[in-house]
């Protein structure tokens, strides 16, 4: 590369998570690979400078800031393949699903965003297995009713929820912490690493383990400015990604088992389901999944949901 390129990466949480480690991780590995030659600037959190985090997929798109991380069901109304990860109870298992998303999957969805937004998806970190934390214990779907949950922006997820009994709400990350508190919400739904890093298990100290969702989110960048880049800058960033992507899942993996223990430690109770109730909260979404899967194509499906072939 003729002169050092900068790349703005920004982000919403603070130090200890995982999407912030392993953004760290992308810096380090690409000035690496490029022996200095290449920097990325870090933004881990744009809500400490007055920011929402959903501000940040706009100002990517814009070109504002080159690149981040960020939950694939807040473009899921734009990009209908994102709604693959919108279907509660229907993810392949963890490792299988990141297996595909690295291979034919995660290419489908790549050229699905391209086409219809100015990202470009470079890579697909794990944005956490969802469990739902409240004031008490939800054993079955009838103990969801009433009770207003904090969720995502995601028409599909609203449906979802609703369908089970909750009051849905859609909360920015940066007033979720202030509405759990305050009690403006009775439940929400997170990954036990942003349930613990945010002490949300302080005011609902009731984690059912669901896992309802397999949390994705995709590596956005600004189309544009990919395109502008030079060969070897560009290739030297998807390696430097592949990399990053690779201990951000590792992060993500061992967070959960770290998480669980210190929130028990903490006095909050973590409930796992039988197979029986699993099977009930299944059945009371199995109507909006369908209605969700409507509107993907059979391509995509296939990709998601095919068994793996199994080498030797």
């Amino acid at each position: 590369m003729s002169k050092p390129h900068r790349i703005i990466f920004g982000g919403y949480q603070g130090p200890n998570s995982v999407h912030t480690r392993g953004a760290g991780y992308f810096a380090a590995a690409l000035h690496r690979l490029t022996d200095g030659e290449a920097e990325i600037l870090l933004r881990p959190d744009i809500t400490q400078g007055g920011h929402k985090a959903a501000d940040l997929l706009p100002m990517v798109e814009a070109g504002e800031i080159h690149g981040c991380y960020f939950s694939s069901s807040y473009m899921s109304g734009r990009v209908p393949s994102l709604t693959l990860f919108d279907m509660p109870f229907a993810a392949p298992a963890r490792d299988d699903l990141f297996a595909r998303l690295d291979g034919a999957l995660g290419d489908w969805i790549a050229a699905d965003v391209a086409a219809r937004t100015g990202f470009e998806v470079m890579g697909y970190w794990d944005n956490g297995l969802r469990h739902i934390s409240a004031r008490r214990k939800l054993a079955t779907p009838d103990d969801c009713a009433g009770l207003s949950l904090r969720t995502l922006a995601s028409d599909d997820h609203q449906r979802v929820f609703r369908a089970l009994g909750f009051d849905p709400r859609v909360i920015d990350v940066k007033d979720l912490v202030v509405a759990v508190a305050s009690g403006e919400v009775d439940a929400q739904e997170n990954p036990l690493t942003n349930i613990y890093n945010f002490g949300l298990h302080d005011a609902q100290p009731e984690i059912t383990l669901t896992g309802h969702l397999q949390g994705v989110a995709p590596v956005w960048f600004h189309r544009d400015t990919v395109a502008g880049w030079p060969d070897d800058l560009r290739r030297a960033v998807r390696a430097a990604l592949r990399e990053a992507s690779d201990a951000q899942r590792g992060y993500a993996l061992s967070d959960d088992t770290a998480c669980a223990k210190s929130l028990r430690a903490a006095g909050a109770r973590l409930h796992s389901l039988t197979d029986s109730q699993s099977s009930a909260f299944r059945d009371a979404v199995s109507a909006q999944n369908a209605q969700t899967r409507a509107r993907i194509d059979p391509g995509a499906l296939q990709l998601f949901e095919q068994p793996q072939e199994i080498t030797a």
